[in-house]
């Protein structure tokens, strides 16, 4: 597996009216994941990190625009739907859904091939195989929030991804929970085998010996991990 981007480049369109009057945010990007590598993109808040992954999982708003290839598994997915395009993503926050016990949040990501009575096992299964198994029919409202942290990456590796976007995924933990979390997500993101980027702006979430590409580069180099 791998996900690659083909001459990539992202707009903040000024006017709406006027082609021509168009801000490039990021210009002619390349770059290859291939499966089981983490990409760690560094840049400052506000650069537009954040609006490469919504360009990558089919999110961007209407303020920017784009062109460039998408490709997953040699697949052009650029044109595909949000839910067509097999991404995972990890945000900052643990957006589960709070009238749902942790199993429910696991069983609701499952691929729709599961049926009903299946999807409560493979769901009780998968936080057995991670050490959660005794918070299943707790309450998000119920647990702490490296719980609830490590729920979320379950429930998104859940859906059988194809690839994965970490958007600051470690920035609201505190320090010994965020080393402790970003270790384990990166031990089941091994175990997934799929390709992963992740955007920051501290080094010191990118795991070790993983590679590392910085913003001010996508105008002048291209890059392949």
């Amino acid at each position: 597996m791998s996900l690659s981007l083909e001459q990539l480049s992202i707009y903040h369109q000024i006017s709406k009216t006027s082609d021509s009057k168009k801000t490039p945010l990021v210009s002619n990007l390349n770059l290859t994941i291939s499966h089981g590598t983490v990409l760690t993109l560094m840049g400052p808040s506000g650069c537009g990190k954040s609006t490469l992954l919504n360009v990558i999982a089919g999110h961007l708003s209407q303020e920017f625009y784009y062109d460039g290839k998408i490709i997953l598994n040699n697949e052009e997915i650029q044109a595909s739907d949000p839910h067509k395009r097999s991404i995972g993503i990890l945000f900052q926050d643990d957006l589960l859904f709070p009238h749902l016990n942790v199993w429910e949040n696991i069983a609701f990501a499952l691929p729709n091939n599961i049926k009903a009575k299946e999807r409560k096992l493979e769901a009780l299964a998968a936080l057995d195989n991670v050490g959660l198994l005794a918070i299943a029919y707790s309450m998000p409202h119920q647990i702490s929030g490296g719980q609830r942290a490590r729920v979320s990456l379950i429930r998104m590796l859940s859906a059988q991804p194809k690839a994965v976007l970490l958007d600051e995924p470690f920035s609201k933990l505190d320090p010994e929970l965020r080393v402790n979390f970003r270790d384990w997500v990166f031990k089941q993101l091994a175990v997934a085998q799929v390709p992963t980027l992740m955007v920051t702006h501290d080094k010191a979430d990118a795991p070790t010996n993983g590679k590392i590409m910085h913003w001010e580069q996508f105008s002048t180099e291209n890059s392949h991990a």
